[in-house]
């Protein structure tokens, strides 16, 4: 049985910072019911003027969710809690449901703390959908694609879009616990049907854990994420001591990687590094293949080549190994967009709105105009990175000299860390905060877990 006096309140909550108060996702289901219950007993007792606002995403994808989403309004009106409904509108995808519905379930979360100032958002997950998500990776056989960095599950916090934190308290408890403590609160929750069709990966993987035969699978599952969290918090410990010793930017879009990295020692790291670095240069949100990326590695032991992986073309000189963006699949010409993101590497920011712009990559023709480079970096190099940058349009296409480039034109167009822009797990905070620095993106808000600096 569940203890939930304050011993137990204080160990799910007491390493969170509520400053900035907190967003709850409320389906109505049991989970996130218990959670959105047991949080605001936490809050009562030891953070008092907190905001806490209850958010329940209504997806329509089913007869009954707008009632549901009202009896989770009622039960939060009775505990005096803030509650907002949010509807997914629009066409929904005949295939990948599930991922689309999590996608606008995290926007729409996202959305509803900006608008109240609140930087946190607290869901319901459990351990047993921690065991179901690595159960299903293994099934899918994901690790052998990517060594096993996705059997380490899900983050106990999330960074999302490079601003809103997702925190997940509940990983270390049963779900069976949860509803335990609900019925002894005498507080009902919802059964979403979706969670038993086996049509969806998730329940067809719930159903083979379910009673004592899948009980010793569940604990090895999350024995195994425990583990595998541990590993991939190190190797990206040992990636970021390595791009902090051997990558530099020489100019906007062009990374050099001192050759020495290929004998640094860990080969492992160096190549998770590697592959970070060039799905950044790429505006890609995966990372490259691990096993592509192995032996692009090995070749780059060999000696000088030039190869293109993940858009990234890998340039091996005496001058260094230099990492940009390649040409081809470039955006085409488009109105400039507020906020947008700009070929995966660029995050547009508009600064006069006077008038429309429209942005276009700076180009080879522009960018030969150029004066030579700087220090010993081949001035071929900074204008082929150039001509993948985004500019005005009317810039591009002005004949002789070169374009005042990058002065201000109109908008700004800052670096991001494209494979952990949308979604960043805790494990990989490292890393990510130094590709950050290294291509000069926007700093990483603080983590709202006390005593952790990563997973």
């Amino acid at each position: 049985m569940l203890d939930t006096g304050p011993d137990f309140s204080t160990r799910l909550f007491s390493h969170i910072d509520f400053t900035n108060g907190a967003v709850a996702a409320v389906s109505g289901g049991s989970d996130s019911t218990a959670l959105l219950l047991l949080l605001k007993q936490h809050l009562d007792r030891t953070a008092p003027s907190a905001r806490l606002l209850a958010v329940t995403v209504d997806h329509g994808l089913r007869q009954g969710s707008a009632d549901e989403a009202q009896a989770v309004a009622k039960l939060c009106a009775e505990r005096g809690i803030a509650h907002r409904i949010l509807a997914w509108s629009g066409e929904k995808p005949s295939t990948g449901l599930p991922a689309a519905a999590r996608e606008a379930r995290y926007r729409l979360l996202a959305s509803a703390a900006r608008a109240e100032g609140i930087g946190l958002i607290v869901t319901g997950h459990t351990s047993d959908d921690q065991a179901e998500t690595v159960l299903m990776r293994l099934d899918r056989n994901d690790a052998a694609r990517d060594e096993g960095r996705g059997l380490a599950g899900m983050a106990p916090a999330t960074l999302h879009d490079w601003r809103d934190w997702i925190v997940r308290p509940l990983l270390g408890v049963r779900r069976h616990a949860l509803r335990d403590f609900l019925r002894r609160q005498q507080v009902g929750w919802t059964e979403d049907p979706t969670n038993a069709d086996e049509a969806f990966e998730r329940p067809r993987m719930r159903a083979t854990l379910a009673g004592e035969a899948g009980a010793q699978r569940m604990n090895d599952a999350l024995a195994l994420a425990a583990k595998e969290a541990g590993a991939r918090t190190r190797l990206g410990a040992e990636a970021t001591c390595l791009i902090e010793r051997f990558a530099s930017q020489p100019a906007a879009g062009l990374i050099r990687l001192d050759p020495a990295l290929l004998g640094a020692g860990d080969d492992r790291a160096a190549v998770y590094a590697l592959r970070i670095l060039l799905a950044t240069s790429g505006g890609i949100a995966f990372l490259p293949d691990q096993a592509r990326s192995e032996a692009l590695f090995a070749r780059l032991k060999a000696g000088f080549f030039c190869a293109t992986l993940s858009r990234t073309v890998v340039d091996f000189r005496r001058a260094g190994i230099f990492l940009r963006r390649e040409m081809r699949g470039l955006p085409a010409a488009a109105a400039a967009v507020d906020a947008a993101i700009w070929d995966g590497r660029r995050q547009i920011t508009l600064n006069d709105a006077s008038g429309a712009l429209l942005i276009a990559p700076f180009g080879a023709a522009a960018a030969k105009r150029l004066a030579a480079g700087r220090g010993e970096t081949p001035p071929s190099l900074l204008r082929a990175a150039l001509a993948a940058e985004p500019a005005l349009l009317e810039a591009v296409g002005k004949a002789g000299p070169a374009p005042d480039w990058p002065a201000p034109q109109g908008f700004a167009a800052s670096p991001i860390v494209s494979p952990f822009a949308r979604f960043l797990p805790s494990f990989d905070l490292a890393p990510a905060r130094a590709v950050a620095g290294l291509v000069g993106a926007a700093p990483l808000p603080a983590l709202p877990l006390r005593g952790h600096s990563a997973g």
